[in-house]
């Protein structure tokens, strides 16, 4: 009982430095900077790469095209070898409700060496340099914009001075499992990058949202992305940390008019999300993976253990320590919740939830190792270096 007493204490500290020393992941109100508009308004070109998303496009595409923007801008979606007939429906669709131009463009496969999608990003980039815009706005194909997302972006990048603008698109959270695992990916992702440290210049903390980037090209070029980044799996935060590390000065924060229309309905689907890439976030170090299964056991797993373990056995401080580690655990994790309009009594689940993480990371080594790797829309990726293979 006395290594359970020392390990909920533990558990403990860890939990008080969370909450006081990480950069106040917890919070949730960091949104756009302060902002106003310039007399004059940049000309942006809008990055789509698309693999096989005729499914969401409809939900997403006719967001982007109806921007109100005061400047130039104009859409570019890569088809990155869709075979469910992405290119035409998003040709259909600009005809159908106009907007901002669109020009479909297609790359062919990737090369060695680069992943499918920082491919297609490569390729859209491409056209618009033709172009010569000042910025890019690099977005998925499931992002759905409010009509005056461009112009609030470019307006906090100019203001703020910022050559990188990015913020969290709010995720679908409409099934059970979305309501249990969703809100928690964020938390996670914001534990690990706290948002507020992320602006601060000679910072280390680097970190992007894929879903919604507002890069200056000129910090693009400096950066050489994509192709500085050619084999990241997890692409938005490698952009952010080549950008920062260039001489960037570079934002993220949550959204409130930016959302994801991509369903993960089942507990199936989410783990695929986290599964795919878990391992990438790592460094492939079996190292790193002991470390962080460990960290998730003693932060997560250990408060609610120690307190039923405690009362049953009556010992005092391990229920104390167990108790207040899980209070502050829950305490922390609400303002997550508030921001995604989720019932607060999830709260105190949150220690399943992180079990839940736990065995998605594992299984993504596990799938490493197999030989199966990281997956992108029909790729996958068995090495950092690897060809992508077709699935």
């Amino acid at each position: 009982m006395n290594a359970l007493v020392w390990t909920a204490t533990g558990s403990l500290a860890a939990w008080l430095w969370l909450l006081l020393g990480q950069g106040f992941f917890w919070r949730t109100d960091l949104r756009l900077p302060p902002r106003r508009e310039p007399e004059d308004w940049p000309y942006v070109c809008v990055v789509v790469p698309a693999r096989d998303e005729a499914a969401v496009l409809p939900r997403s595409l006719p967001s982007l095209l109806a921007q109100e923007y005061p400047g130039r801008a104009e859409v570019f979606l890569v088809d990155d070898g869709s075979s469910d007939g992405t290119g035409e429906l998003a040709r259909e669709l600009a005809e159908r409700h106009g907007g901002l131009p669109l020009t479909v463009g297609s790359p062919g496969e990737p090369p060695t060496g680069w992943t499918g999608k920082l491919w297609a990003v490569r390729h859209g980039i491409g056209l618009a340099r033709a172009r010569a815009p000042e910025y890019l706005l690099l977005t998925d194909a499931d992002i759905a914009h409010a009509p005056d997302s461009l112009r609030e972006l470019v307006s906090a990048a100019r203001t703020g001075g910022f050559d990188l603008v990015s913020q969290m698109a709010r995720l679908r959270v409409e099934s059970a499992w979305e309501r249990l695992v969703v809100p928690a990916f964020v938390y996670f992702f914001a534990q690990l990058y706290p948002f507020r440290r992320i602006a601060v210049k000679g910072s280390r903390t680097a970190a992007a949202a894929g879903g919604c980037v507002l890069l200056r090209t000129d910090a693009a070029e400096r950066a050489r992305v994509p192709d500085a980044i050619r084999h990241a799996v997890i692409d938005d935060v490698a952009l952010a940390r080549a950008v920062k590390g260039s001489g960037g000065h570079i934002w993220l924060g949550l959204s409130e008019h930016v959302d994801s229309v991509r369903p993960y309905p089942r507990l199936h689907d989410l783990w695929r999300m986290v599964s795919r890439s878990a391992y990438a976030q790592l460094r492939h170090s079996l190292l790193l993976l002991a470390g962080t299964v460990a960290g998730l056991a003693v932060v997560y797993l250990v408060p609610p253990v120690a307190l039923v373990a405690g009362l049953a056995a009556g010992s005092s401080g391990a229920a104390v320590a167990g108790g207040l580690a899980w209070l502050l655990m829950t305490v922390t994790y609400l303002p997550m919740l508030r921001y995604y309009r989720q019932p607060l009594l999830l709260a105190p689940l949150l220690p399943f939830t992180a079990f839940l993480y736990l065995l998605m990371t594992v299984d993504s080594a596990v799938q490493h190792y197999r030989g199966r790797g990281a997956a992108w829309k029909g790729r996958t990726y068995a090495r950092p270096d690897a060809a992508p293979e077709q699935r």
